[in-house]
């Protein structure tokens, strides 16, 4: 019995994928349009150039959905695609023109694309991959399954852990400098761990690590100052970012400028907006509008409630996409569709919070309402994924179910004959 994927197709993820890419471009087309009209360019560009990357990440999710899922599951795929990706990141850095204080662009013609922002999805597939492989080890030994009872490489067989790949990939988008895709991929590793099977007392020390390191950290800030601060190395590109957090109102026309006009356009926006198009900080005076605060310039045109209307979409999405990992039955499928739920949960609550002031500014696009073609292309991939992975669950309780009642029918005509 053989069962067409297309018959398994989950709507419910499919169709919010496809209104909020929809969205996203209507949203792409009023950001932009007022700015490029006037430089003298086509208003339809940047909508034009988003709607080539969506037509191209629908190719791929249908190319993704067709594939075998034993493909994720290929040590040798997941070790070329480790390799392509340190490449990358290691030309982007020390290859790559400067865009905004950061070399994370690699442009190849009149395309440029973001290593950085693939790394997100490349992270949760080498946990995913490494985790589910130890789940007896994790069974007996807990977390030391993980660790292999060391926290420090003693010999060159030790360097081969998923511990020193991720500190390496980490590390090398930490120097371009981009500290938003890279705290991103830090939580989606500590949502990976969580979901690795360990002891919950275990994962809560690590996480009350990790918020008390970050804590010290901003104290620390705010008793030397962010002057003194932005002289270290990697630091200084996110310094100001930093400064507006404590007071974006002390320094209107500089380090606050962005957040205190994020402020601006959200109070502008008040419940219903001013409408779709009509908002007055898009107009130069809210920078990085179109990425970035993308999500401040949708309060303003249609208010918290628009906006609400949009942002429980989107968690809609991220719940669904969790559902199916909470369903699969294999701990490899069950761990990359959780952690890409995770990814996107993460993405948006650095993006909100960044906006809002409750964090400091690390400029992380809002998923699908954002300019930008990779961080679209990388979203559709995950969510291709997560299709095959609902659809090959699907089909193999499909054939479990067929295989029992098989079983059961032969066993009550063998009663039947005796």
């Amino acid at each position: 019995m053989k069962i067409d994927k297309k018959h398994l197709l989950n709507y419910s993820i499919l169709i919010p994928y496809l209104v909020l890419s929809v969205i996203g471009l209507i949203v792409v087309y009023s950001t932009t349009s007022v700015s490029l009209i006037k430089f003298g360019l086509n208003p339809f560009k940047s909508v034009i150039n988003q709607g080539a990357f969506w037509l191209v990440s629908l190719v791929a999710i249908t190319f993704i959905y067709r594939l075998k899922l034993n493909f994720l599951k290929n040590k040798h795929v997941l070790t070329a695609a480790l390799l392509v990706e340190v490449v990358l990141l290691i030309f982007a850095k020390f290859f790559s023109e400067e865009i905004n204080g950061a070399n994370g662009w690699i442009s190849l013609g009149p395309i440029t694309f973001q290593p950085a922002e693939y790394l997100k999805l490349i992270m949760v597939w080498l946990l995913a991959f490494t985790f589910s492989r130890r789940q007896a080890d994790i069974e007996t030994y807990d977390y030391q399954a993980l660790t292999r009872r060391r926290w420090f490489p003693r010999s060159l067989d030790d360097l081969k852990d998923w511990r020193v790949y991720s500190l390496i990939m980490i590390g090398l988008v930490v120097i371009q400098p981009d500290l938003g895709n890279a705290s991103i991929i830090v939580l989606s590793g500590l949502i990976m761990f969580a979901l690795s099977g360990i002891g919950y007392r275990w994962y809560t020390s690590l996480m009350a690590f990790v918020v008390g390191v970050s804590a010290i950290f901003l104290s620390i800030i705010g008793v030397v100052g962010v002057q003194t601060m932005s002289k270290v190395p990697v630091f200084g590109y996110v310094a100001k970012r930093f400064a507006a957090f404590y007071n974006p109102f002390k320094d209107l026309a500089d380090s606050g400028l962005q957040l205190a006009h994020s402020y601006y356009a959200m109070s502008n926006g008040g419940w219903l907006g001013r409408g779709l198009g009509n908002s007055i900080e898009k107009n130069g005076y809210l920078p990085e509008a179109t990425t970035d605060f993308v999500f401040s310039i949708v309060i303003e045109e249609l208010g918290f409630i628009g906006a609400g209307l949009i942002l429980a979409l989107v968690f809609f999405l991220i719940l669904r996409i969790m559902l199916v990992g909470i369903k699969a039955k294999n701990s490899f499928n069950a761990m990359m569709a959780l952690g890409i739920g995770g990814m996107l949960l993460m993405q948006v609550f650095v993006n909100i919070g960044g906006i809002s002031g409750l964090i400091p500014s690390t400029g992380v696009t809002f998923p699908f309402l954002s300019q930008g073609g990779n961080s679209l292309l990388l979203l559709s991939v995950a969510v291709g994924i997560v299709l095959n992975i609902d659809a090959n669950e699907k089909r193999e309780e499909i054939y479990q179910e067929a295989t029992e009642e098989i079983h059961r029918a032969q066993t009550q005509e063998f009663k039947v004959i005796s």
